[in-house]
């Protein structure tokens, strides 16, 4: 967040991509492999209008930068004509991917945030710490919900056969949605 702050002061393009927990190997293929802790003055020498890594998008992924220089696909959707490419690259990951991408606007220093297709623009710098930990407060709870929804269906698969299986060995048969309510249907 502080690195994009001064980035944003100084006029610096920046794209820095945030996997959450869909896969983005084929983006990380396309950049340079970096295995490095997440510090401010990395990032800003990243993007360092001179520095051989620059153009394209940075990663971050397991709370490391993964990967800089990467590829990233143009949106397929119409968007403001005065979106420039980093703007499309980022609308297009998100609307292939969870991933959050934030922006800095070489031209404007506005700073943006992408996820799910939609675009907070003119973000400050605390603005943009607010809304990163509301991604990944939203993030967490769609996480535990479906791990939630995971362990109940996993639960309720291990106890239908087990109670078919228990009722067939007391020597009932096992209900059935087609099976007679009571015995006047019988006759």
């Amino acid at each position: 967040v502080r690195a994009c702050g001064d980035m944003s002061a100084t006029y610096t393009g920046a794209l820095i991509v945030i996997k959450q927990d869909g896969s983005l190997d084929d983006i990380i293929a396309t950049g340079v492999t970096i295995d490095a802790n997440i510090d401010s003055s990395l990032i800003r020498n990243i993007f360092f209008k001179n520095s051989p890594l620059h153009d394209g998008a940075m990663v971050i992924s397991g709370g490391r930068i993964t990967a800089a220089k990467c590829v990233l696909p143009s949106t397929k959707s119409e968007v403001p004509l005065s979106f420039g490419m980093r703007h499309r690259a980022a609308m297009g990951l998100c609307e292939e991917s969870d991933a959050i991408v934030v922006v800095v606007s070489e031209e404007t220093g506005a700073i943006s945030v992408a996820q799910n297709g939609k675009i907070k623009r003119g973000l400050s710098e605390i603005e943009l710490r607010a809304e990163l930990m509301r991604l990944g407060r939203v993030a967490e709870e769609k996480a535990a919900k479906a791990e939630a929804e995971e362990s109940l269906v996993a639960e309720n698969a291990e106890k239908a056969p087990a109670e078919s299986v228990e009722a067939v060995a007391e020597g009932a048969e096992p209900a059935t949605a087609e099976k007679p309510q009571n015995e006047a249907e019988n006759a």
